[in-house]
């Protein structure tokens, strides 16, 4: 057993003897599939802190020919597969965590040659039949290891591209971008390589490396396709947890979920565990990153981010082109690529279908407010959302105009002159407006009800809160907003709530841009 080559089952063996495991053996029969029907050089990208490294440490301890690992895997779903016995500890596994090298390395540019010197002096005393030169490169010992023994190899890379993130100097990156061509684009070492697995926040780099790894099948946060579920933890782990734990899972749901694959909702397992296990919910991803990763991005001011933004703080989904993103730090070109970056660090989510992104849930939106607080062109943004808690308590205690005012200054924030009396335009200054709402509403936006569609529901979760219908006009008046909602009986579609409920009716002048409101209460 080495550092490199065959380190064993250490790693997974301590993850599973933590307080919390969710099972995710199931995706090493996935990945066996690959690897029989030849899809065997795979790239992994997700966010920090999503499981990528625990993945990676579990498919060396379960393929890997320097341990035996049968019986730690026996509790677990694999063990019950029929594939269970076939690839089990059956191949020389070379595990590398690239950002440990990289971030370690006292001389950087030393950083490959050494590295390849360690792994080939562990690759000489596990085959000492095999003639390794001094020369010789990782790709070219491997090769001579498998043409003197047949053995196969399974190479590992974890945060395969901290090169890209970090910027690294460019002769080292152009050297670590020969070190992969050499391992992985070359079909004479090709049977020799059962597998390769890199995993990264980043996909494959396009604009220099394409050439030499397009050969890879890509599993992103944009489309994870069959490995969605192995990735993150989906909404029936998270159920199970927060029943087995005595946990609110709603609560659970509205701060950790929002990352949607293939009709799985993913929830970010380090901030899920940390909170199960503190019963308590706060930002715990924001711990071990930096709101700066994104008020870096949105300081590159780009044509439409500002408004785009916005919209996006206020709870909406934007549109974006995922498709022309380099994935490099410095190939940044318009909002498009920014918003394409920020999905693949976990700061949006991408709705693959709609082609839209949005903030995914409470814990990340603390991080945009973070973002955005120190930033000169949304102090206006930040004053708006530190005041929709007053603007609450003003409509809950019926305080009419206070309400009115609130909106013309959120209403013309949001817009620019050309959009200004735009219907989408008055709606986002609505959810911006009450943001603060969502710490204690579900916000429902054109909800069926009774006989039409209402504007706006929120729905408490927190005891001793009213319901309240919104409902807007444009250039008639609040009250004709309180009687449509009466009409057309919204109320009816909150017909198992029985708590007090407030109908909030807002009209919007468009000669004067001024907005007007009425508050009742109906006791039901």
């Amino acid at each position: 057993m080495g550092i490199y080559l065959n380190p064993g089952y250490e790693n997974f063996r301590r993850t599973l003897a933590g307080e919390i495991y969710v099972d995710k053996t199931m995706m090493i029969a996935e990945i066996s599939r690959l690897i029989d029907h030849g899809e065997n050089y795979v790239c992994v990208s997700r966010p920090r802190r999503f499981g990528k490294t625990i993945a990676g440490n579990m498919l060396c301890a379960y393929y890997s020919g320097g341990c035996d690992s049968r019986a730690l895997f026996t509790p677990y779903k694999i063990a019950q597969e029929p594939c269970f016995e076939e690839k089990l500890n059956r191949y020389d596994v070379i595990k590398i965590d690239m950002n440990s090298e990289y971030q370690d390395a006292a001389d950087k540019k030393q950083m490959l040659k050494k590295l390849t010197g360690y792994i080939k002096e562990e690759i000489s005393e596990e085959y000492p039949q095999v003639n390794l030169e001094e020369d010789d490169t990782l790709a070219r010992s491997i090769l001579k290891a498998h043409a003197a023994t047949g053995a196969e190899f399974m190479i590992i890379i974890d945060e395969y591209d901290v090169l890209v993130r970090e910027q690294a100097d460019p002769e080292l990156f152009d050297e670590y971008l020969s070190f992969l061509n050499g391992l992985f684009k070359s079909d004479t070492l090709r049977p020799a390589i059962a597998l390769a697995y890199l995993t990264g926040i980043l996909p494959v780099v396009r604009d220099k490396v394409q050439s030499k790894l397009n050969n890879f099948r890509e599993y992103t946060i944009l489309d994870a396709g069959r490995l969605a579920e192995f990735i993150g933890f989906t909404e029936n782990e998270v159920h199970r947890l927060c029943a087995e734990r005595g946990v609110d899972y709603g609560k659970c749901r509205r701060w950790y979920d929002g990352y949607r694959q293939h009709g799985c909702e993913i929830y970010n397992p380090e901030s899920v565990i940390q909170a199960v296990l503190n019963n308590r919910f706060a930002n715990y991803w924001g711990k071990t990153s930096t709101y700066r990763a994104i008020a870096d991005r949105i300081e590159q001011d780009f044509d439409g981010i500002r408004e785009d933004v916005i919209r996006m703080l206020a709870g909406e989904s934007v549109p974006v082109n995922v498709t022309r993103y380099m994935n490099t730090m410095d190939s940044f070109a318009n909002k498009n690529d920014l918003f394409t970056y920020l999905i693949h660090a976990g700061y949006l989510a991408y709705d693959l279908e709609e082609e839209t992104c949005r903030i995914p849930n409470y814990e990340i939106r603390n991080e945009w407010f973070n973002a955005i607080e120190d930033n000169r062109d949304y102090a206006v943004t930040d004053r708006i959302i530190k005041e929709s808690r007053q603007l609450l308590a003003d409509t809950l205690a019926g305080h009419e105009e206070a309400v009115a005012r609130a909106l013309d200054e959120s209403h013309v924030h949001v817009t620019t002159n050309r959009s200004y009396n735009n219907e989408d335009a008055l709606q986002s200054a609505i959810y911006l407006a009450y943001i603060y709402a969502l710490n204690k509403y579900t916000i429902v936006r054109e909800m069926t009800a009774g006989k039409g569609f209402a504007d706006v529901v929120f729905i408490p979760y927190v005891p001793d809160l009213p319901a309240m219908i919104i409902e807007l006009k444009r250039n008639k008046t609040a009250e004709s907003a309180i009687d449509q909602i009466k009409e057309k009986r919204y109320f009816d579609s909150l017909a198992h709530y029985s708590g007090e409920l407030l109908f909030v009716g807002i009209n919007y002048d468009e000669d004067d841009k001024t907005h007007t409101c009425r508050i009742e209460r109906l006791e039901k």
